[in-house]
Formats: structure tokens, sequence, C-alpha cells
């Protein structure tokens, strides 16, 4: 069977969420764009896996992972396209069975020549979700409670500026009683009691709360650009393109669902810290440890020991995987041996340890991921007339880095930022 191969037009496609305004039709604080929603959505149903995983084997997990990860993708897709559809008019599709199928049948003619290269099986997995509307899964259930958990985060934020009546109370009642009607689902009463009043909230509901906050954090936020990006967004884009590579170079399940979180909370400690510019970071070494150290001490306190405390020790452990605190980085690839985190090389990974047994994460790939979504943000900002030094600096220091090192645990990135001309 073909690898899928990941080119421009996907990258792009993955990257068009930061345009899609979200709310449009009401007063908004802020620009609501449906890349952060979906970053946000991503980050509650990783949550929700990890409780509603607990106490299956491994063969489960994965499996209930993969499609949690896969189903998000598709679901992102499926929206970059119907995104313009409002969702009582999108509900009203979806419970019309011949309806849906026609909706779903052009959605997927329209991706069609973007998913072309992805491959027969990618394709054909994408149909066979978007095929089956109802709930009728765990992990769908899963990411419907993580859908409307975001997006009943968005409305708070607007609810109070916009005049109350019908609409906005009907809005407000919808979310609430399709939320309770998922309450079997593991965690769910725990958001939505959060929700309602945030001295409620567990230590798993702040923290889902928490990251939503990142979308209040502008990406280079002493440079114009168009669109703008938070770091909520741009953490999803990372774990989509780490998804998609590790798909590409034919990572097993565990690494490719590891990339994909990881990528989702690799700037977690900005929470704390806000976006810290590479510059200021590669400054000096005693600054970069002095930062390194203040997020260690913040991350430690204000979300590991909350979850250790609240019951969630399990989350906590899973968090300090992903953001490499054994191993001194996030960006480091490394493995699980004899219960212990070991540190390895990308290579080395990719030939003695892509076997779900060992629970693999990539270091490089991450890294990679994190610069082409800095590539992309700079680049479309560029192709958008905005010409500050920055901007140009970025792409330019960022195609020099990857001609130099074309290759990145299998992907050949210096060819594939070659086609943006």
């Amino acid at each position: 069977m073909n690898r899928p191969t990941i080119r421009k037009g996907l990258l792009d496609l993955v990257f068009s969420g930061a345009y899609m305004k979200r709310w449009n039709d009401k007063l908004r604080p802020l620009q609501l764009v449906e890349v952060d929603k979906q970053s946000h959505k991503m980050i509650v149903a990783w949550l929700l896996f990890t409780l509603n995983s607990r106490g299956l084997d491994d063969g489960a997990r994965l499996a209930l992972g993969e499609q949690v990860v896969e189903g998000g993708m598709y679901d992102y897709l499926f929206r970059l396209v119907i995104t313009d559809i409002k969702p009582p008019v999108f509900y009203q599709i979806k419970a019309n069975p011949e309806h849906y199928e026609k909706l779903s049948g052009w959605v997927l003619k329209t991706l069609r020549p973007l998913l072309a290269p992805m491959g027969e099986e990618f394709n054909r997995r994408m149909s066979e979700w978007l095929a089956v509307p109802e709930d009728s899964t765990l992990a769908r259930r899963i990411l419907t409670s993580a859908h409307l958990y975001a997006s009943y985060s968005e409305f708070k934020l607007i609810k109070g500026l916009n005049p109350s009546g019908y609409d906005m109370d009907e809005i407000e009642r919808s979310f609430l009683d399709r939320l309770e009607a998922l309450q079997d689902v593991v965690g769910v009463s725990e958001l939505l009691a959060g929700l309602r009043d945030e001295a409620d909230a567990g230590a798993m509901a702040r923290l889902a709360a928490l990251c939503g906050h990142l979308r209040f954090q502008q990406r280079w936020s002493q440079t114009p650009r168009v669109p703008e990006t938070t770091v909520l967004g741009h953490v999803f884009l990372v774990a989509a393109y780490a998804w998609l590579f590790s798909l590409e170079i034919g990572a097993c399940r565990a690494r490719r669902q590891n990339n994909f979180f990881a990528g989702l909370f690799h700037d977690l400690p900005e929470l704390l810290t806000r976006d810290i510019i590479s510059p200021v970071k590669k400054s000096a070494p005693e600054i970069a440890g002095l930062i390194h150290e203040y997020e260690d001490k913040e991350l430690e306190r204000q979300v590991l020991q909350p979850l250790r405390s609240g019951g969630y020790e399990d989350i906590a452990a899973r968090l300090e995987y992903y953001l490499g605190k054994e191993i001194g980085s996030e960006f480091a690839a490394c493995v699980m041996r004899g219960g212990k985190v070991q540190k390895v090389g990308s290579e080395e990974l990719s030939r003695r340890f892509n076997a779900d047994g060992f629970d693999p994460k990539d270091g490089e790939l991450l890294k990679m991921c994190d610069s082409v979504a800095a590539f992309i943000e700079a680049y479309a900002a560029i192709k958008n007339g905005i010409s500050a030094d920055q901007l140009h600096q970025a792409v330019w220091r960022l195609r020099g880095l990857y001609s130099e090192t074309s290759e990145i645990a299998g992907v050949q990135v210096g060819a594939l930022l070659a086609d943006f001309d």
C-alpha cells in the first residue's frame, strides 16, 4: 500500500481555518476563528479520552485514541468546507439522512483534489467516518462533548456583549441540553459544573478552561500579520501537521497519536509565561535557562500539582511525557522501556522503536512541524500584502535551515517548503 504524501495544498488547507471567523453574526470582544475552536476542542477531547480509557487494555486504548484523533481531523476538514452554514441549519440537515448524505458527498468531492495524495485508505476512512452522522460510538460522543464544550466556552465570551433575547437564550439552552445528554461520557459532568460555576470546577475542568485562554495570546505580537494567529491556533496546526507527517512516514499508532497530542500541548507553558519569541530565548544561554526554570516551576505549581491532588495523576503523567520533562525537552524523541522514559535519536526511533509497545514520541519531527507552522504563518502574511522585515527574515531563515537539512525524520521538508513560491 502506498503511503500518504503531504503536499503544499494540504498544509494550506489545514492553515485556512485561521481565516474562518466564528460567531460572525454576533458582537465579539476578539476575533474567534475556526482553528482556535478546533484546538480547544481537541485538547478537551484528549482529556476525555484519557479519562474514558482508564481500565482499557493497550489495544482498546490505542483503538479509541485513533478514532478520536482521526475523527477530529476528519471533522475539521469537513468543517473547513461547510463552516458558513449556521449550526441550527446544519443540525437540521444532519437529522435528515438523505440531505446529510448529499452534503457530505459534496464536501468529499470538494476536498478530493487536495486529499488525493493522501491515498485511497485515508480517503476511504474519511468517507466512512462522515457517512455516520449519529454519535453512535464512544469516540464520537467524546468529540461531540468536546465540540460543545469548546463552542460554549466561546459563547460565554460573547454572551454579555449581545442583547439578551430568545436567540441568545435558545443558543445557551441548546448547548447545556446537549451536554447534559452526554453525561455518560466520563468527565462531561465535571466540565458542565465548571461551565456553570468556575468555583465548582475540579482540576481537570480548570485545565480545560485554562487552555482556552491561549486564544488571548497573539503569535508574533510585535509584527502586523493577516491573518493573525494565536498560540491556541498554532498548537493545533503543529498537532495536525505532526499527525499528517506521521502518516506519511508510516509511524505506528502510538507514535502518531503521541505526536498529535504532544503538538497540542507543546506550548502549554506559555499559559504561564506568554509567547516569548525565539530571538529572546536564544539571546543568551542564561536567559534561556531562566525562562525554562520559571516555566517548569509554574507548570508544576499551576497545572501538574493540582491535577495530581485532584485525582488526575494519569493526566499529569501524560502531560509530563508529552512535554519531555524527564528528558529535558519536548523536542527530543523518546520511548518507554521497562517502565522508564528513555531519550533516543530520531533515526534510532524510526529504525528500532516504531512499535506501539515502546509508546514512541518524535522530537525532531515535532520541532519541524513547529517551524513549518511558523513558516506558513509568515508566508501567508507576506502573500496577503504585509511586508514586515520580521516576516521576510523568518521565511528566509526557515528556508535556509531546511535546505541545509532537507530531511527530518523521513520527511523531505526542504522540498516541501520549496513549493511555497
